[in-house]
């Protein structure tokens, strides 16, 4: 028989145990606390402001769906602030189907704009999967997506774009950069770039568990399903080591986003050494790299 642990904080039943912490938390004080560290997040870095327009880059899965719930709740009586959301559908076959976000957003009261890989650059990831193979997919992915989400973010005046990103992902990527040896990315400024959507990351202090217990509660239809091609070995060695780590020392995701942030300094970037590309119209450097994965993908590099 399983032993039922009492709340910390109250004589309610916990729902969980926060090892970093130690401690039990019922579901009431597990949600005050949940939300108190995203509202520090936002508050710490100043990522909403009077005016702004946030759009939610909403895929369907757990981490985006209480990103979208979380800052509904925070933010629906403030007539200062407009909350939106938006998906991108890559052309995954029996992946997230793009209506499986707009009930999501439909039944959080947040109004929804979505496009596709096929409509915009007239090719699927399966497709591009099925001419190059996986082993670059997430990379000819993330160029595609980024530029898409970009454009449907400034068509619709949006000023932040919040992602759902957790304490989880963040350390990982901290760690990743350290195994490579790559001090460009660990010590890479934090850049707002003329053109480009600021990026916000209200769960970045979060651990995964805790963001998907969040979902669970209050979000109904969102999907468990990882990307097919999600295959980056690098990142799944990471995060076995890391689980397996913090298993014995519990603060030590927090320990690598700090250090992460530490080594980075806020840079603000008007747009010097950018261009606009004369054929898609995004900002990019020397090159523009969705209209180079595109030209690869139609043979003509």
């Amino acid at each position: 028989m399983i032993e039922k642990m009492e709340c910390s904080k109250c004589r309610r039943d916990a729902v969980i145990y926060q090892r970093y912490s130690g401690l039990h938390l019922c579901e009431q004080h597990f949600n005050r606390d949940f939300e108190a560290k995203a509202k520090r997040a936002i508050r710490d870095h100043r990522w909403i402001v009077s005016g702004d327009t946030v759009a939610v880059a909403l895929s369907g899965g757990k981490d985006s769906s209480a990103v979208l719930y979380f800052l509904h709740n925070l933010l629906h009586e403030r007539r200062d602030v407009r909350l939106m959301a938006i998906t991108v559908d890559e052309g995954i076959d029996s992946y997230r189907d793009p209506e499986q976000a707009r009930s999501i957003a439909d039944s959080i009261g947040v109004p929804w704009v979505t496009a596709s890989f096929r409509d915009e650059y007239g090719i699927t990831l399966d497709e591009i999967v099925g001419r190059k193979g996986t082993n670059l997919s997430c990379s000819y992915c993330g160029v595609l997506r980024r530029a898409l989400m970009n454009r449907l973010a400034r068509e619709n005046g949006v000023t932040k774009f919040a992602y759902g990103f957790n304490l989880d992902d963040e350390a990982q990527s901290v760690l990743m950069n350290v195994l490579r040896g790559d001090p460009e990315r660990l010590t890479r400024p934090v850049r707002e770039v003329e053109g480009m959507v600021p990026r916000i990351k209200p769960f970045m202090y979060i651990p995964e568990r805790e963001v998907a217990l969040y979902a669970f509660l209050h979000v109904e239809g969102f999907d468990l399903a990882g990307c097919p091609y999600a295959g980056d070995a690098l990142r799944g060695d990471v995060r076995g080591l890391l689980n397996d780590y913090t298993w014995r020392h519990p603060a030590t995701k927090n320990a690598l986003v700090n250090l992460g942030e530490a080594l980075r300094e806020p840079e603000r970037v008007t747009g010097e050494g950018l261009r606009v590309c004369e054929r898609c119209g995004e900002p990019c450097g020397r090159v523009c790299r969705t209209c180079q994965v595109l030209d690869e993908m139609q043979g003509r590099t």
